[in-house]
């Protein structure tokens, strides 16, 4: 990847990050915005749409660590471990499903809390991660869907942390929808720039 195409990357998911997370904003959290046009607080609703724009780019700062860290890990892995790094892949992916269950509902769980409640974010996670990985396959070869589904499942997952600790419902939405954004953007993006360069 040459230096422009990176830098076109970056600033490309770098705005996606912050278009985003205030579009999502609007939906999670509405009641901002209703409280300063209902006080007619022109400023403070300026201040709340650049917050939420601001919240998105280091959304996207964490979405491309995590992109170009695995990037590393990958190809580390596939040294190390050769033939064996997918279904090493896959039992991580396994236990980072796991972890976001019932670890989450040991922790955060109240009295009268369901195990059920807390499997929905896991569940919906893998079938977008799946629903990405097919897409990535279908684009490339089909020894790219365990990456990919790695990618999408394990590294946002561990992006997703800080918001996780929070347990606040709205912070995490805004941010977990960020990431899957982004991330799903670069991982379907990466093979089309490397396409080009080899034309």
């Amino acid at each position: 990847m040459t230096s422009q195409k990176w830098v076109r990357l970056f600033f490309a998911t770098l705005f996606l990050g912050g278009g985003v997370t205030l579009l999502t904003s609007f939906f999670v959290k509405s009641s901002d915005y209703l409280v300063a046009i209902e006080d007619g607080d022109y400023l403070k609703l300026l201040g709340t749409l650049l917050y939420f724009i601001f919240l998105g780019l280091i959304f996207s700062l964490v979405s491309q660590m995590g992109f170009f860290a695995y990037l590393t890990v990958h190809q580390f892995g596939l040294g190390m471990f050769r033939k064996l790094w997918s279904p090493v892949q896959i039992l991580i992916i396994a236990f980072t499903l796991f972890d976001l269950s019932y670890f989450r509902y040991n922790r955060f769980a109240n009295e009268g809390d369901a195990w059920s409640s807390y499997v929905v974010v896991p569940i919906v996670l893998l079938i977008f991660g799946l629903l990405v990985s097919y897409v990535k396959t279908k684009e490339t070869n089909r020894n790219a869907f365990i990456p990919a589904l790695f990618f999408m499942v394990t590294v946002t997952s561990i992006e997703w942390v800080p918001a996780i600790r929070t347990n606040n419902s709205d912070s995490m939405m805004l941010m977990l929808v960020t990431l899957l954004t982004c991330n799903t953007y670069q991982l379907l993006l990466l093979h089309r720039i490397n396409k080009d360069k080899k034309q």
